[in-house]
């Protein structure tokens, strides 16, 4: 199922936030971005896989080889957990989180998600 217009919207701000946090040397708002664009893709394999490619190479540029191997693991699982309805919802998605591990949702990412 594709997403709906208004949580598209939302999830490409979400990664457009995140590239321009990284360029401003934000490092910490940029991966809290990428994070957020993680619960809400979770549902959506194509967007879900996306958002753990991109944290992959955030890992790649930082030279930080545990996330780099986490988030292999999580491209490799994101399609079939959301096409089967398994991903842990709220999860953030980086290699610092269990990857069957459900969190809390932030309210404004949970309106958008019922909307």
């Amino acid at each position: 199922m594709p997403m709906k217009p208004t949580l598209r919207v939302a999830f490409e701000a979400e990664l457009r936030q995140a590239v321009e946090a990284e360029q401003g040397a934000e490092l910490p708002r940029a991966w809290r971005h990428l994070e957020r664009a993680h619960i809400l893709s979770q549902a959506h394999a194509g967007p879900h896989i996306r958002v753990h490619v991109l944290m992959f190479t955030y890992g790649w540029r930082r030279g930080d080889m545990r996330e780099m191997l986490g988030q292999f693991a999580r491209i490799l699982l994101a399609g079939p957990g959301s096409w089967l309805g398994r991903a842990p919802l709220g999860n953030t998605g980086g290699a610092n989180v269990g990857i069957l591990t459900p969190m809390r949702i932030p309210e404004d990412l949970q309106a958008l998600l019922e909307s």
